[in-house]
């Protein structure tokens, strides 16, 4: 086998390990973004989310994969709304949803 012929076999093995560890943590992604939806009683719109930026991090158990999703949620049925999910590898680091404050209206327990 020559060297290029290995060249492309190692190529198209890294395309397929990054396409399944792509999948696996889409999925993961997604159950955080589900749950953290009802956690906070609002909607999950499209049941899925959508790949916003991908990079690479240093961290101290070495180079990992950063993977921002993002993905539509409605307060009350109506409106869009989109939050962000940050995930270090296969693992959630940050969550955000922008939700209103409540307000506390005087004298009302």
């Amino acid at each position: 086998m020559s060297y290029s012929t290995l060249n492309l076999l190692l190529i198209l093995m890294l395309l397929i390990w990054f396409w399944r560890d792509s999948l696996r943590v889409r999925e993961n992604a997604i159950r955080v973004s589900r749950s953290a939806c009802q956690s906070h009683g609002v909607q999950f719109l499209d049941q899925t989310v959508a790949l916003h930026r991908l990079g690479l991090r240093w961290v101290r158990s070495g180079l990992k994969l950063r993977r921002v999703y993002e993905f539509d949620y409605s307060l009350e049925g109506s409106g869009r709304r989109t939050g962000y999910v940050v995930m270090m590898g296969t693992q959630n680091v940050s969550l955000h949803i922008d939700l209103p404050e409540q307000r506390v209206e005087p004298g009302v327990d």
